[in-house]
């Protein structure tokens, strides 16, 4: 068993990673980066692969999936309700910066004609290579992919969260013996701080917002944040109106069809039903005049309709912008952060609403990462990927020094035998 990475290598963006077996070669995503300049990994040639492994719908892993279908017909593989929420996301992407792309909504289509979703935990074999998808914990349909060639055994964690939230259950650990792991290292220098405690500030703090006559919002991503934060304050009974916009509808609209997903389906649909949809400008004016907490993309404060509510709420200190996401330095929503400040109207104006980070992360901290490293045995090798450089280096150094295993910060292009 051959690993070729070709992104995500010392950095977070662009997943993709090719395994070669025998004759047979599969793909384990395909993303793109999104920082000022959309990036994409190593070129590799559809005619090559046989098969394609999507880790979950984010852009830093499915982004470049229909550049295969441009003519090609290659299985892609995932866990519903992920390809649903690809398509969204991407026909998003192509709206936003198609001129960017190599690939076309056609192209889109053809991809979700080639789609297979399989059940967490079921096995299936690809003419000789067995796969598993398992539950990562990570936003709706994210998996793991375990996938057996040639007496070994390799597990892919994608993006992965072993603590539970309100909508999910923690990620499934339960690998078995495996050789190889390729792990993402995106939080390897830091520890979370405890999420029930995180839960309750941001529900006392949006309720204090509220009760001062103000306008709480909540800039979240569309796709499994937004959902998380309606679930919280239903779960918390938070009395007051709950407003939600844009791409969180649609979001939201494609897990109530997929709901067995969820970690708990009646309080999600508790959430959904007490929260007003908004369903066009008349309504955005009206939820800006309404004390209220208003759920609206885009979670780093990059376009959506979260600009039209900045633009109504920032000069009135008794409103909050609460920030629930990782903010990219250089986005909006990071300069808000660090200087309170924001680009209104063409000009960089002073916020007055109060401005606050709540850590509701999807992916595992520090100990997270080492706990499950560490239950895996001493022969197993280590690869991390998906991670600042300095994260990279420093879980798979740890991972040497500590538990004794070989393990590699892989650079793109580089191969290694398994």
């Amino acid at each position: 068993m051959r690993l070729i990475f070709l992104g995500a290598c010392r950095e977070v963006g662009r997943s993709a990673v090719a395994v070669e077996v025998g004759l047979r070669r599969c793909l384990l995503d395909y993303g793109v980066m999104m920082n000022d300049s959309i990036g994409f990994p190593t070129h590799i040639s559809p005619k090559d692969l046989d098969a394609v492994f999507l880790s979950h719908a984010h852009l830093d892993h499915s982004g470049l999936l229909p550049l295969f279908y441009l003519r090609r017909r290659l299985p892609l593989y995932g866990v519903a309700p992920t390809f649903e929420f690809t398509r969204l996301l991407i026909k998003d992407f192509l709206h936003l910066s198609g001129y960017f792309l190599p690939y076309e909504y056609v192209d889109l289509e053809a991809m979700m004609e080639n789609c297979t979703s399989i059940p967490y935990g079921k096995e299936f074999d690809l003419a000789g290579v067995k796969a598993r998808l398992l539950n990562a914990g990570h936003i709706p349909g994210s998996c793991q992919v375990l996938i057996e060639a040639e007496g070994k055994r390799l597990l892919y964690t994608g993006d992965f969260n072993t603590n539970g939230t309100k909508t999910l259950a923690a990620a499934d650990q339960d690998y078995g013996d495996i050789d190889a792991v390729i792990t993402e290292s995106t939080y390897a220098t830091t520890d979370h701080p405890d999420r029930l405690s995180v839960e309750r500030e941001f529900v006392s703090e949006a309720a204090e917002v509220v009760e001062r006559g103000g306008v709480a919002l909540v800039p979240a991503f569309g796709v499994g944040r937004s959902q998380e934060i309606a679930t919280v304050l239903a779960a918390h009974n938070f009395k007051y109106p709950v407003f939600m916009d844009g791409m969180a509808l649609d979001a939201t609209e494609i897990l109530m069809n997929h709901s067995s997903s969820l970690r708990d389906e009646d309080l999600f649909r508790k959430a959904v039903k007490k929260t007003i949809w908004i369903s066009g400008w008349n309504d955005r004016r009206r939820a800006v005049r309404t004390p209220s907490v208003i759920v609206s993309p885009a979670g780093m404060l990059k376009g959506g309709a979260a600009m039209f509510y900045m633009e109504q709420i920032a000069k009135k200190k008794e409103n909050g912008v609460f920030l629930v996401s990782f903010q990219i330095p250089g986005t909006p929503g990071s300069v808000l952060l660090e200087k309170k400040r924001f680009m209104i109207q063409g000009r960089s104006r002073k916020v007055e609403a109060e401005v606050k980070q709540f850590d509701f992360t999807s992916h595992g901290g520090r100990s997270d990462l080492e706990a499950m490293l560490s239950k895996l045995g001493r022969k197993v090798k280590i690869f991390t990927v998906h991670g600042e450089e300095t994260n990279c280096v420093r879980l798979a150094s740890w991972a040497s020094k500590e538990l004794g295993l070989e393990a590699y910060a892989p650079r793109p292009g580089e191969k290694f035998d398994i």
